[in-house]
């Protein structure tokens, strides 16, 4: 007996007019445009909302963000699952802080905080772990009345949900008792 091997083939067959297989989409592109658009856009629409700060009687301060960046990251995204550390860049901000009564301001770059960098496959490294971001849909605030009828007898309930907090779920028993 020889040692060759035979291949067992099978032959893919096609019952559509198309004979070839379709191409796998980039499932995680929405992710990773939502995360380029956060920090290329979003970060500075936030900054707009809230530029100028006053102080608390609004009449001698102002602080205005003019400008951010991301530095560089301490470590690759390799060094950070081997040290079981984040994944993260410095958040840096140019602050401009100008004084009403002398009409002068002061310019000082200013570290915000870390911000955890997306890695090419659309995940984080949060303390050595890589996760990810799993979108999910969320309710609309109101009141949801329901009413079943099981075994010839109508079970009442309801549920709350705020648009804040927990939702509050309220039901009947057998015993008309409310839970």
């Amino acid at each position: 007996m020889s040692n060759a091997k035979t291949k067992n083939t099978i032959e893919r067959k096609f019952f559509s007019p198309q004979t070839s297989a379709m191409e796998m989409p980039d499932l995680i592109e929405v992710q990773k445009n939502s995360y380029r658009w956060f920090t290329e856009e979003g970060l500075r629409e936030l900054f707009d909302e809230i530029s100028p700060i006053n102080d608390f009687i609004g009449r001698n301060l102002e602080l205005y963000f003019d400008d951010y960046y991301l530095d560089e990251s301490k470590f690759s995204e390799v060094e950070s699952k081997a040290k079981n550390i984040t994944y993260e860049a410095p958040l840096r901000v140019q602050a401009r802080l100008y004084n009403k009564q002398t009409d002068k301001a002061i310019v000082q770059e200013v570290f915000l905080g870390d911000l955890p960098l997306m890695t090419e496959r659309g995940t984080f490294v949060i303390n050595g772990i890589e996760r990810v971001v799993v979108s999910q849909l969320i309710r609309s605030a109101g009141v949801i009345f329901t009413a079943e009828m099981i075994k010839g007898k109508k079970y009442y309930g309801a549920k709350v949900i705020p648009n804040r907090g927990a939702w509050l779920e309220i039901e009947t028993d057998a015993n008309n008792v409310i839970w």
